[in-house]
């Protein structure tokens, strides 16, 4: 429906034509912001290879051939603005980023869950669902006043839940609520939420190959920025978690040199699935021609990469600043594996659970129906995925789950 809606609005000229041209889009965020400073010219790189991608490979229709030009026009005007904050406020890039505690996990791994609970807790300070959608303020946004960007992240939750209502079920979420910093790192067009929106390999394999540090200083500026935004004190830590970091630990060290570290590990089977059924829920949404298979096989692959990539990284951090959690541990007594975390933190957990236990009672009413998913609806089986990572089972002592049916 949306698909015909916008057909008709091209043919009639209400809407613009997609374009997927870098030059043509910068242009227009230039015309929008009034400004052409981006900052590190670096993110060219990666937008030049997802735009190939999105051209060559991921088979959009009209609808999301507009959303992905709209999606990309927007990066750019909050990149051009971002740099008008700075110049405007040297302040900003002087506040420190003490010691963050870092989530890394693959993907439905519950690092959600941690994220969220740890974000209850007031002496650490968190990114808002509707700050990754838009980290940066609109020119004339005072601290402490209404924020437009609230309103557009309403609108886009509402319109995501009409594409397709199993995304909340998936990722329950609200304006408001504790998110990744993963739109910190879109900002430089890096990262896996392109591949899990769009089916674009080309563009995976090629960031898979590439030094992340320059999209890793971005995303400290940004982290800056929204923690001056939020009138945040600059000495509370961050907590930050997005399956990304597994991708890029040398980065996100060279960055974050004091930073400590919550490894989450599950059953690959039930990752696999889960991670499969994200990304296809996802990406047909903007293509008729998602093939289940396709992107069952890449979500295999790309696991395959998060679990060696994170094995070698997390060699660089030392064992005082690192702790495992597995996801069962959690589901089994989350209160348990927290009070594990909190003395890992070297942090008193009393004062905490009160805002924890509300956390969860909200986190119970938000919740939709459960995400149903199984590998077979994507050409998969059992045998080849613990095949595939038979050595992370082993080493981290994962345990299989019973079933693969739900997450």
């Amino acid at each position: 429906m949306v698909n015909l809606l916008t057909k008709a609005g091209l043919k009639t000229g209400l809407l613009d034509e997609p374009v997927l041209d870098r030059d043509i889009l910068m242009d227009r965020a230039r015309r929008i912001a009034g400004s052409d400073d981006f900052g590190d010219p670096w993110f060219v790189g990666p937008l030049d290879k997802l735009l190939e991608s999105l051209r060559g490979e991921a088979l959009l229709h009209d609808a999301g051939s507009l959303v992905a030009m709209k999606q990309i026009e927007k990066v750019l005007v909050d990149r051009l603005w971002a740099e008008q904050w700075f110049a405007a406020h040297p302040e900003i890039e002087a506040r420190p980023l003490r010691n963050p505690v870092v989530i890394v996990g693959p993907m439905r791994t519950g690092t959600t869950r941690l994220h969220r609970l740890l974000s209850a807790d007031e002496r650490f300070t968190h990114m808002r669902s509707f700050e990754t959608i838009s980290p940066v303020p609109r020119p004339g946004f005072e601290p402490g006043s209404h924020d437009p960007r609230v309103d557009l992240a309403k609108r886009i939750r509402t319109v995501a839940n009409l594409s397709n209502p199993r995304t909340l079920s998936i990722h329950p979420t609200g304006p408001m609520e504790p998110e990744e910093e993963l739109g910190l790192l879109v900002n430089s067009f890096w990262g896996m939420k392109h591949e899990a929106q769009w089916y674009v390999p080309t563009y995976g394999r090629w960031c898979e190959q590439e030094d992340a540090a320059p999209a890793y200083r971005q995303m400290a500026r940004l982290l800056q920025l929204v923690g001056w935004s939020q009138q945040a004190s600059s000495l509370k830590p961050w907590v930050l978690k997005t399956p990304q970091h597994m991708m890029d630990l040398p980065a996100l060290l060279t960055v974050f040199p004091q930073a400590r570290f919550i490894f989450t590990h599950r059953d690959p089977v039930q990752v696999v699935a889960s991670s499969a059924s994200l990304a296809w829920n996802q990406t047909c949404i903007y293509s008729d021609h998602a093939d289940p298979a396709k992107v069952g096989k890449e979500w295999l692959r790309k696991v395959s990469v998060q679990v060696e990539r994170m094995r070698e990284g997390r060699e660089l951090v030392p064992a005082d600043r690192r702790i495992d959690v597995h996801f069962e541990d959690v589901d089994a007594d989350w209160r348990a594996a927290m009070r594990r975390i909190y003395d890992f933190l070297d942090l008193d957990i009393e004062r905490a659970w009160p805002a924890m236990e509300t956390y969860v009672a909200r986190a119970a009413a938000l919740k939709r129906k459960p995400h149903r998913y199984s590998l077979a609806e994507f050409g998969l089986t059992q045998r080849q995925v613990t095949s595939e990572l038979a050595d992370y089972i082993a080493a981290y002592g994962v345990s299989r789950e019973r079933n693969a049916a739900t997450g």
